[in-house]
């Protein structure tokens, strides 16, 4: 049997239960659809009422506002069609306001929170439309359009507005307890801006008022955001164009009187997410932190000063940094348990520097998902995962990195950041005995010892002294090796980059070599043969390059380290460059050096290698991701005799801040400008040069990064 002919899709009864109690997240989230629906409908409050039955049979959730309410027509052909694009296309209310609900779902969020619903709403017209709707029908309907439901018009002289009455029964009452309503509460509270002056033009109000339900006091409250926005120990904030340049400006009130920072911001190309409002503020977690917290003014909804167990509970119940759309969050950004940064992830991989999701509340406006390319998820539960949203991770991001880059100084400069230890400086001030010595015979000649006993307790001490320097070199050199082995980490990509070109042509070329062969002992062609040594050729030189690379790389893999040796300079810099010489050439860098081809150092190769190796691959990172077009690398050596007077090295890259070379802060271990930096390459290269009795210094130049090695001068041993 055959058959043709046209037939129209027929949605299932239980439909519309998908597209609103299987589809919405959670009645958190359905509340949040019904209080958009308010915005949108231009209403200057919302009402929300929760109210148990006296028996507690059941309960209503009334939810109310004094908006431009609905007429009969937009209730049957706009209101009752799913998934309609009324909203879509207005994009504005009749007052102005961007319109929250977009997907033409959210209305049916209702049937999560009860068992029926009932609407009535009142147009400007004085037009009254109730709408009574069961949803156990739909789910007991073959077909949606099965489902008859009943619509009365009147006309009233009531004022225009809206309201959905739910109910629920005994079942649902008993899931909203304490613990439901404090959610609740806090979804509220996160729903609105903490600054919504900033972000919306129009007040909007958040009634709530929850009665008789078992177990819960009962509540009568204007949702207010969280105390805390105003009280932060750092804040950056800021506008980005949708052409990736703004301004932001940097904040602090750990001290008074501290004056705002402008930083012009550049993302270096347009944001693809168009243009964003940003505001991070962070906050300390440390005792002393806290106390200050609560001296700056952190008070209860009664206006009491709250204690320290209060103010760590209130951040950890508003921390995040939520994502704003016309004044409204869209969830679950910004929750302390989502971290969609990441912060968590880095602040582990360099907690000194980083700062946690516990630390930090704040917000970031966009634009509309026309405008911006961000669009939310059907199911309300966030943003897709486009090229856009990927592009607002890495300016909020990079926008944060500003402010942990500030934060790291102060707390560096103030003693509050966890102490990191300069290995050799630390290692001599600990194997030093000179201060003992002195004390301890002063106070032998005090109490009239004689000078033989004296010297012999000296002499003892003095031996201690030497055993224990013994220690302090095996020390030196395991760090060495394991600062080399970072060193080496740091190079693995240049190895993969630069090996591939000659793999490759094994890959390729070994068929060829076997053909050309067989060819030859078929016809004794002597072609077929120098074709065959032509491939022989290039397979030997591409195997050299793997034998001198790795020569290159072995003293930085060496499990033991050799005594030093006179090192001529100036080629032991050349070999660090030839490991980078692919990358240069790709990256169209030029390499100059100069200075004595026959002058000797005495030092250890290992060291000569992580301070150039660092440097070098500093200077590429920087002039790539600013895109500098005259790239260039110089390096100095001067000598007098048999003496090095100084090493220069400059590039042409973007420099390095004057504050952070006034400070030395850019040779701390943890510090670091790069998004995703471990800041140990200066680190590491500064204690090199220590362990050479040489130091690495850096200077302001007009163009580039100026670093200097150097003996170390007297005053500074």
């Amino acid at each position: 049997m055959s058959a043709s002919g046209t037939y129209k899709i027929r949605p299932a009864g239980r439909h519309i239960l998908t597209i609103g109690r299987d589809l919405i997240q959670d009645v958190y989230a359905a509340v949040v659809e019904l209080v958009k629906n308010a915005y949108d409908a231009d209403s200057p409050d919302v009402n929300i009422k929760f109210m148990a039955n006296p028996d507690h049979s059941g309960y209503s959730i009334i939810i109310s506002d004094h908006g431009h309410g609905m007429s009969r027509d937009t209730v049957i052909n706009k209101w009752m069609v799913p998934s309609t694009r009324d909203k879509l296309d207005r994009s504005t209310s009749p007052s102005g306001r961007l319109m929250q609900g977009r997907k033409g779902i959210g209305r049916y969020a209702a049937s999560l929170l009860g068992t029926d619903m009932l609407l009535e709403t009142v147009s400007d017209e004085g037009e009254k439309t109730t709408v009574y709707v069961v949803w156990g029908n739909f789910e007991d309907a073959e077909y949606l359009d099965d489902v008859e439901i009943l619509i009365e018009t009147t006309e009233v002289s009531e004022p225009p507005g809206t309201q959905l009455t739910m109910e629920g029964d005994s079942e649902l009452l008993a899931g909203w307890d304490k613990e439901q309503f404090k959610k609740l509460r806090f979804e509220l509270k996160k729903l609105k801006s903490p600054v919504n002056s900033a972000l919306s033009s129009d007040d909007f109000c958040i009634n709530l008022k929850v009665e008789g339900f078992p177990g819960v006091e009962d509540i009568t409250e204007t949702i207010e955001p969280f105390p805390l926005f105003d009280l932060f120990d750092y804040k950056i904030a800021g506008k980005i164009g949708a052409d990736g340049k703004g301004t932001l400006t940097y904040s602090s009130q750990k001290v008074r009187n501290t004056a705002d920072e402008s930083i012009p911001f550049d993302f270096g190309e347009p944001t693809g997410c168009g243009e964003l409002d940003i505001d991070v503020r962070v906050y300390d977690r440390d005792k002393d932190a806290i106390d200050s917290l609560i001296g700056r003014g952190l008070q209860d909804e009664f206006g009491d000063y709250v204690g320290k167990l209060e103010a760590r509970r209130l951040l950890n119940a508003s921390n995040g940094i939520g994502v704003y759309r016309n004044g409204f969050r869209i969830r679950p950004l910004g929750d302390p348990e989502f971290d969609w940064l990441r912060l968590n992830e880095q602040r582990i991989q360099n907690p000194s520097r980083k700062i946690g999701s516990n630390q930090v509340i704040g917000y970031v406006q966009i634009q509309s998902d026309e405008r911006s390319g961000l669009i939310e998820k059907s199911a309300r539960d966030g943003l897709r995962e486009n090229a856009a949203f990927v592009q607002l991770n890495k300016i909020t991001a990079k926008v944060i990195a500003e402010l942990e880059t500030r934060r790291f100084e102060f707390r560096m400069k103030a003693g509050l950041s966890r102490p990191v230890i300069k290995v050799e400086r630390e290692l001599e001030r600990l194997f030093s005995f000179d201060e003992l010595k002195r004390d301890v015979l002063e106070r032998l000649t005090g109490s009239g010892i004689d000078q033989r006993t004296s010297d012999k307790i000296i002499e003892i001490i003095s031996g201690e002294e030497e055993g224990k320097n013994k220690i302090a070199d095996e020390i030196r050199q395991a760090v060495a090796i394991y600062q080399g082995q970072a060193t080496l980490g740091k190079i693995i990509n240049v190895i993969l980059h630069e090996g591939r070109r000659p793999l490759n042509y094994f890959r390729n070329q070994i068929p060829n070599l076997r053909y050309w062969y067989k060819s030859f002992r078929k016809t004794e062609n002597l072609k077929n043969l120098e074709k065959s040594l032509s491939i022989v050729e290039g397979i030997g030189m591409n195997a050299e390059f793997f034998v001198n690379l790795f020569n290159k790389l072995d003293p930085l893999a060496a499990g033991k380290r050799s005594k030093k040796e006179p090192l001529a300079l100036k080629k032991e810099i050349e070999n660090v460059l030839a490991v980078f010489e692919q990358g240069m050439k790709s990256q169209k860098v030029i390499a100059e050096i100069t200075g004595s081809d026959d002058f000797r150092f005495s030092s250890w190769r290992q060291d000569v290698n992580a301070i150039f190796t660092n440097l070098v691959d500093n200077s590429l990172y920087w002039m790539s991701e600013k895109k500098i077009l005259k790239r260039k690398i110089i390096i100095e050596l001067s000598t007098d005799g048999n003496s090095l007077l100084h090493v220069d090295y400059r590039d042409t890259g973007p420099g390095i801040e004057p504050r952070f070379i006034a400070n030395e802060v850019i040779f701390e271990p943890h510090f670091s400008t790069k998004p995703s930096g471990t800041g140990l390459g200066l680190a590491i290269a500064g204690e090199a040069a220590a362990r050479n009795d040489l130091e690495l210094k850096a200077f302001e130049s007009e163009e580039g990064a100026w670093f200097r090695l150097q003996p170390k001068m007297e005053d500074e041993e």
